[in-house]
Order: C-alpha cells, then structure tokens, then sequence
C-alpha cells in the first residue's frame, strides 16, 4: 500500500529484510530538476464568479512564474501561466474552493524526461501540463466542516472543454509526501492523463498536504467524501482557469488509492455528486480485501516484514482514532513500542523515521494476544477490516479493468481477484491484469501508462 521505496537510516545502500530501500527525498530530487514553477508562487484566492481566461493569454503579475532559470526556460517556451482574476470567496459548502496556488509548468519534452526518469512509458504524451494546488472546503471522518488540498493538473493545448480523472494516492505518512506538495514520481498519473488531454484531480486527503489534523489512514468513507469534494474544487478552477470539465470521471489510483478509486467509482454511480458520472475504472494495486487476504498476508509471509510493520502500526493508530480498537497502545504493541507509536504518526515523522523507532517484523512489533486478534478478528477489529472491504461490493456500469502484480509483496494479487470476485458476484466483468513478477511500486510504473491507454480507449469508443 506504500507508495514509494525508501533506504533504511542506517545504510542507504542496505537491504532491509531482504529489500531494498531508496529514500522519498531521492526520488524527488529527480522530478525537482524538472520543476518549471515553484511553491513560491503566490496562491490565488477563489472566487464566486470570473471571466474565463484563454490559455493563450500573456500572464498577470499575480499569476507568473518566480524569476530563475528553469521559470525563464519555461517562459521562454511560451508555457506562462495564464491569469486567474479572483477574489475571497464565503462559501462554505463542501467543494467550495478557497485558493489556487501554481505549483508546476512542463512543455512536453519535459513531462516525457520526467517520465523516462522513473522507467515509465511516455508514448501517450501528447501536451505539455500546468499543475496546481487547491485548497477546498471538505469534511472529516464525524461530518464537521475542514479544509483539504490537492493537485490539479491540465492539458496545455487540447480540447476547450476536458473530461477529468481522479487519481488517488498510496500510503502516505509525511504531509509533505503529498501530490500538491511533492514533485516525484507520484504525479506520475497526474502528468500521464493530463499530456493525453484529460485534466486530473489529485486528492492528498484530509491531514496530508496542507489539510489540518492527522490523516485516518484507510478510512474509505472520509477518503471518498475528500476524493468528490476534490473533484467539485477542480470543476470550480478548471471554469476560471479556462479550462471547463465536461461530467465524466475516469477513476484511478494505486495502493491504498486504489482502494479508494473502486469505492469514489461506486459514490458516484450511487449520485454523490450529479454533475459527475463515473466514465471508466481503473485501479492499481489496491488492498481491496483486509480481512480474507492483506491482513492473513501479514503473518504467512507474502507480505514482507518491513511494509508489514508499517502497514499494520499506521492502520491501527489511525483506525483506533475513530473507533476504540484498544484503550490502552500497551494492549496492541509491545514495549517499549507502546509508549512511541501513536506520535510517529503525526504527519511530520519520514517513513525512516517511523521504522527506525519500530522493530524488524509484525510479530515483535504486536503483544501475543493483540497477535491472535488481528489473526481471529472480532467486534471494532472486524467492522474496521469489513468497512474497507465493502468498496467492491456493487456493479460498475462503466468497464472496469483491475491491475495487479503477482509478485508483489506489499499488497498481494489476492486482493485484487477477490475485488474481481465480488463485482462478478453482481454481474459486472472486471479482468485483473497481472503485470507479472513486480514489486509493488513497479507495477504502478507499468500499469500507469496502461491506464492511460485504456481511458483513451473508452474516450473513443
């Protein structure tokens, strides 16, 4: 469910339980070298209403990249950011969005390197891509009224009016990790869709990014309603930007977003939102069933130790948040693990961090009873496991095609032929295709061009 590798603290070159780990700082480092326009650009608040602005227009001071080398190449080529004229908005409304901020400007020849740096297919690259963060009005888990960020990401060129995909993210622990904060290989989608000429809504969810509190890690519902509210935001800067969505949703994400991709497709079909309408699903890696196959791979081996002791510490604490899982952290973990856990998962701490302060395996990390209960769920456990496995349970009336690898060991291809289970068990056709002997991070490298292909497919058909 992870979403990137990482090298231990100690050794950066040292396999950690037999793998090998490679920083999240490293991988950005790469698509830094690629950033045309920076965080430093002034955030521009949201208005009711504005004058369309065309793309081709000469930018406003508000709205222009910061001076540098890489904003000069970028001007140079004619890739400018348009302007936005807005003003302070009152809403309160979920969706209602507060602040467009420019992050990113690419031609298409750098979306193309930026792709080839991380070992992905860039042949449906057709555009270059402008990239935002939003800052939008959501809820949190109980119904009360917050505020979420996430990445926008448009077509330079292409059509006047763009269809939109939702691409969800994997596991993250650091705020900073997030897709509207973080230039690396998890705007892999965001760069793929919108250079074929789709925009794309990027959510990084309630507590990562800039959005308030700690993030409640696999709780569908709150991801979902963030996801939609999301996508409500994007169609508001989309029209002032220029740049209208038409009402179909092409859904994806990798991992833990993959999960949340199935379970946004099915809000939208049930009319979460009815200027939406879900247009295709394509979901990547994603642990769609806790209780019959991530949660047994925990402790049979097919999921490795190290993904192990995060996927399980991360769930726990988040999950115990929002339901009593236990009263006391001395009832699930071990000492002197208890006493540290819960605060690792602020949202400040690095994954190095966190497994440096935790132990090599799931089993030294868990008291022995704590162990038997996670293995025999009963009671909050089970209804915490079941509330994420519901996500596959209805029928899809748009096709669906579900990716998985069999060789990873993070989130095993079980999960993805038991979602396939449940949706034929309702009458829908959902083919999982194996990318073969991968690690989980690669299959969403492989896959994620594959989805591109495939909602091109769909778009012309």
């Amino acid at each position: 469910m992870r979403d990137e590798t990482h090298t231990t603290p100690e050794d950066p070159n040292a396999p950690r339980n037999g793998r090998s780990w490679w920083t999240r700082r490293g991988l950005a480092a790469v698509g830094a070298l690629l950033l045309a326009t920076t965080a430093a650009a002034p955030a521009i608040a949201a208005a009711p209403a504005v004058a369309a602005a065309p793309a081709a227009t000469a930018p406003s001071a508000a709205a222009k990249a910061p001076a540098g080398p890489a904003a000069s190449a970028t001007s140079a080529a004619g890739l400018a950011e348009p302007p936005l004229r807005t003003a302070g908005s009152t809403s309160a409304s979920r969706g209602a969005l507060i602040s467009v901020t420019p992050v990113a400007v690419h031609d298409a020849g750098q979306v193309r390197k930026f792709l080839a740096e991380y070992g992905t297919a860039a042949d449906s690259v057709r555009h270059g891509v402008r990239a935002y963060k939003l800052t939008y009005r959501t809820v949190d888990p109980h119904g009360k009224p917050t505020t979420a960020t996430g990445l926008l990401t448009l077509p330079i060129g292409g059509a006047h009016r763009l269809d939109v995909v939702s691409d969800t993210h994997g596991t993250m622990v650091n705020r900073s990790y997030a897709p509207s904060v973080a230039e690396d290989y998890g705007r892999i989608p965001s760069y793929l869709n919108a250079s074929a000429g789709r925009a794309v809504a990027a959510p990084d969810y309630l507590g990562l990014g800039e959005g308030p509190g700690r993030h409640p890690y696999l709780d569908n519902r709150s991801a979902v309603t963030a996801s939609v509210d999301m996508l409500r935001a994007a169609r508001t800067a989309a029209d002032r930007l220029g740049r209208p969505l038409t009402d179909d949703v092409y859904a994806t994400g990798f991992s833990q977003g993959g999960q949340v991709a199935v379970a946004l497709g099915r809000a939208l079909q049930e009319g979460a939102d009815r200027d939406f309408r879900l247009k295709a699903l394509a979901p990547i890696s994603g642990p769609y069933d806790l209780e019959g196959h991530e949660i047994p791979a925990l402790f049979d081996g097919r999921v490795n130790d190290t993904s192990g002791v995060l996927y399980t510490s991360y769930w726990l604490v988040a999950q115990n948040r929002l339901r009593p899982l236990y009263q006391d952290p001395a009832e699930a973990f071990r000492a002197p693990y208890a006493s540290r856990v819960e605060d690792l998962y602020d949202g400040e701490h690095s994954e190095e961090e966190i497994l440096a302060a935790l132990p090599a395996t799931v089993e030294q990390m868990l008291t022995p009873a704590f162990r038997a209960k996670m293995q025999h769920p009963s009671g909050a456990l089970l209804a915490a496991m079941r509330a994420a496995d519901r996500a596959c349970d209805w029928k899809p009336a748009a096709p669906v095609r579900l990716y998985a690898a069999s060789g990873d060991t993070d989130v095993p291809i079980g999960n993805a032929t038991s979602c396939a289970a449940q949706l034929a068990a309702h009458g829908a056709h959902a083919p999982v295709l194996d990318q073969g002997d991968l690690g989980h991070t690669d299959s969403f490298k492989a896959a994620a061009p594959k989805v591109t292909r495939f909602f091109d497919a769909v778009r012309d058909r």
